[in-house]
């Protein structure tokens, strides 16, 4: 696994499309058990080369009920984005993530793991990437319906600063939502 991941590290399919220097983030061994399957990693997380080190992160960890230590420890949970690098700044948040990295590298990635509990699929990218044609309209319908997904998937919105509107006007997932994740990552953890 290591050395994939090194080699992950190391591309630069996309160099010419990034407005910084390629920069890969992933993390994860044989035995992570909740894998994050996200969009892409921030400018922050590009400049210090550490995934949901952030508001975003910080959100994701209150939600998940865990503390930054055992989040980071790749043993409990690998880092997977969609898009491995900083794609840059749209007009409304980053840009979506390249579209070279999945098909490329995730495929490789997965037939490393031996010891996956829970796949947390966080944002529409990811959740149309992974659900194909059971992906909802969007994603407050996919959130909304995370339950006909279990025990495989478990459906996130974006924790980002951006989406509090989108917690507002749907205070069900905090309410109801969050609790039950919070149950199922204990209880994978302990």
């Amino acid at each position: 696994m290591e050395g994939l991941l090194s080699e992950i590290r190391g591309c630069e399919v996309c160099k010419a499309h990034l407005p910084l220097e390629p920069r890969p983030i992933v993390a994860g061994t044989i035995n992570s058990k909740i894998i994050l399957v996200s969009q892409a990693p921030g400018r922050k997380a590009h400049v210090e080369n550490k995934a949901w080190d952030d508001p975003s992160g910080g959100k994701l960890r209150e939600w998940l009920g865990v503390s930054e230590e055992v989040f980071y420890n790749p043993d409990n949970f690998a880092v997977l984005p969609m898009g491995f690098c900083y794609p840059g700044k749209g007009k409304t948040g980053d840009l979506p993530p390249r579209k070279e990295c999945a098909p490329l590298w995730h495929s490789r990635v997965w037939e490393q793991f031996s010891n996956v509990k829970l796949i947390l699929l966080i944002g529409k990218y990811s959740q149309d990437q992974y659900l194909g044609k059971q992906s909802k309209k969007n994603l407050t319908e996919n959130v909304l319906h995370y339950k006909e997904y279990l025990p495989k998937y478990f459906l996130l919105p974006h924790p980002s600063p951006v989406n509090r509107f989108w917690r507002s006007k749907n205070p069900w997932f905090e309410e109801d939502v969050v609790g039950e994740l919070k149950e199922l990552v204990a209880d994978i953890l302990k």
